[in-house]
């Protein structure tokens, strides 16, 4: 039996963690890496080192391999419509993935399906950004570039026209939108395949620091039932009016009047989702890996009542295997994920998971576990 071979587009840890949940599946994966340093290029033995923006490159790439996908959303559009025309099965597909690339079209296809936003437009200059507060409720005002942005990079939040200058200096469309006043920021993670089938995993709070996931609590605690099944339907309409292949991650925000918008989608294994590796009956990355090859989909349930991720960040410890000891030996059930990166201020080196049955003791579990390993906590 000749078994599938996954082309994964980028080198992080998304495409590291995917090719972990396919091995025990026999799933061969063949990778295009920036570097042989890459967190995925370190573990993944089909290595090609090469620039992703160019289509050359790319083409020879995709030379013996059974679909493409990304753990990025970075790979020019025009490139994946030729890929397409090569017959090269692309998930998410162009089509799809462009509403990820950018936050123009993003919003765009949003209203048009009816989907709710924080009010927004894009704007052409600084007067241009003072005219968008005026006709709401004025500064402050959310700027994001349209293309390449992630983890705050590429957003600013602006209190005065002179303010949004920075902005339009790296020559791409700008998107205003409104300041949401919004109680806590939700994620909504959906797994659809190529004919149709979707599974949909319990919404959950992501908590940000300084524009950075910190914290992933699942499920988000005190959600309305009603409302959590609203932003899961929400979800799973979106990847099907968008014919998204693939993870698909409905980051949002929850109001102070009950209501959830639609702050960004990412069409690739999400941060937000890393909490489903130990937590959840099939994986985020398990189901990925499913959909794009057109398998049968994973459950998506919890394993335990709840499940916190925290991002472990690097500090001015660069030692972390040395934690190891102090962080198993206090909790045996703590679950460690490190990406093989080197550790610089601020930087996501790993992440760590905790479940049980009292949110407030997994919640102390995972921030010790995490800060035991940056070096913020040392007892």
């Amino acid at each position: 039996m000749t078994f599938p071979v996954v082309g994964m587009v980028g080198g992080g840890q998304l495409a590291r963690m995917t090719h972990e949940a396919g091995i025990p599946l026999g799933i061969r994966f063949k990778l295009l890496s920036d570097t042989p340093q890459d967190s995925a290029a370190q573990v993944v033995s089909d290595v090609v080192v090469g620039d992703y923006r160019d289509l050359d490159t790319l083409r020879e790439f995709a030379r013996g391999c059974d679909v493409i996908t990304f753990d990025h959303e970075h790979v020019p559009t025009e490139h994946l419509r030729a890929l397409e025309a090569d017959g090269i099965p692309v998930r998410p597909g162009p089509d799809a993935l462009v509403h990820a690339q950018d936050k123009g079209v993003m919003r765009a296809k949003l209203m048009e399906i009816g989907v709710p936003c924080p009010r927004h437009r894009i704007v052409r200059d600084p007067a241009d950004v003072a005219a968008f507060a005026a006709e709401g409720d004025g500064f402050p005002v959310v700027l994001k570039t349209v293309r390449g942005g992630y983890d705050g990079k590429g957003v600013w939040v602006v209190d005065s026209a002179e303010e949004a200058a920075e902005p339009f200096r790296a020559g791409v469309p700008v998107l205003a939108e409104e300041k949401v006043d919004f109680v806590r920021e939700l994620a909504a993670n959906v797994v659809r395949s190529p004919h149709g089938q979707a599974v949909a995993y319990p919404v959950v709070e992501s908590r940000q620091v300084n524009g950075v996931c910190d914290t992933v609590i699942a499920p988000a605690p005190g959600l309305d039932e009603e409302l959590a099944l609203r932003a899961e339907e929400m979800a799973l309409g979106i990847a099907k009016e968008l014919g998204v292949v693939g993870h698909l991650a409905v980051e949002l925000f929850q109001t102070r009047d009950g209501r959830v918008l639609v702050n960004e989608l990412a069409m690739r294994p999400h941060n937000s989702g890393h909490w489903s590796m130990d937590g959840a009956i099939t994986s985020q990355f398990a189901n990925h890996v499913r959909a794009v090859l057109d398998l049968p989909l994973g459950d998506p349930r919890p394993r335990a009542p709840w499940t916190v991720m925290v991002n472990v960040l690097g500090g001015d410890y660069p030692d972390m295997y040395s934690a190891y000891l102090h962080c198993m030996a206090r909790d045996p059930q703590l679950k460690i994920h490190m990406y093989g990166k080197d550790v610089k201020p601020g930087r996501k080196v790993g992440h760590v998971n905790t479940y049980g049955a009292d949110l407030d003791d997994v919640l102390e579990r995972a921030r010790h576990a995490a800060g035991y390993l940056r070096g913020t906590i040392t007892e």
